[in-house]
């Protein structure tokens, strides 16, 4: 007869606390809200891609995307995305073989008490994936896969840089 005789449930405790045990030991932290200083935020500019999903992220993290510039603490302008792709090697007989993914997003910030407007600042994400025509649809799928992901990128590093601004009116 064994030393141990445990049961489904109390396995499934032990591997359970494992688990805890080793997801703590290595570091891992789940992701947490942004520590905004501000918490009504304005938007202008275009209508880009990423708008609506920073706009969701923004609202997780406890800011109200406001309508009037004058509600606003801290204003954003998000003033273009640019897609870009390009051939990044060829095979000996001239097929392509990998592409370069790019993704920009430039925009700036003003406290609603200034005139001026920051510095325009941009997000570039690129990605490289390897191109086989015979794969076609796979390869489409995957491009699309990266954009998105280079997209979502591009949201959580303008999020970084939400999270270092100090508007007046928060400050004061």
């Amino acid at each position: 007869m064994p030393l141990f005789q445990l049961n489904h449930r109390q396995i499934i405790t032990v591997l359970l606390l494992m688990c805890i045990l080793a997801f703590t030991a290595c570091g891992f932290q789940m992701r947490g809200v942004a520590d905004l200083s501000f918490s009504k935020l304005y938007i202008q500019g275009p209508n880009i891609s990423i708008a609506k999903d920073l706009k969701k992220l923004l609202k997780v993290n406890g800011v109200t995307v406001v309508s009037q510039p004058e509600q606003a603490e801290l204003m954003l302008d998000l003033m273009s995305e640019d897609n870009e792709k390009r051939i990044l090697s060829l095979s000996g007989g001239g097929l392509v073989r990998e592409y370069e993914l790019f993704y920009r997003v430039n925009f700036r910030l003003r406290d609603p008490g200034s005139e001026v407007w920051g510095q325009t600042q941009r997000i570039e994400e690129r990605r490289d994936f390897s191109y086989d025509d015979s794969q076609l649809l796979a390869k489409q799928f995957e491009e699309a896969r990266l954009i998105d992901d280079m997209k979502n990128d591009a949201i959580r590093e303008l999020m970084r840089l939400l999270v270092v601004q100090k508007p007046r009116k928060a400050a004061e």
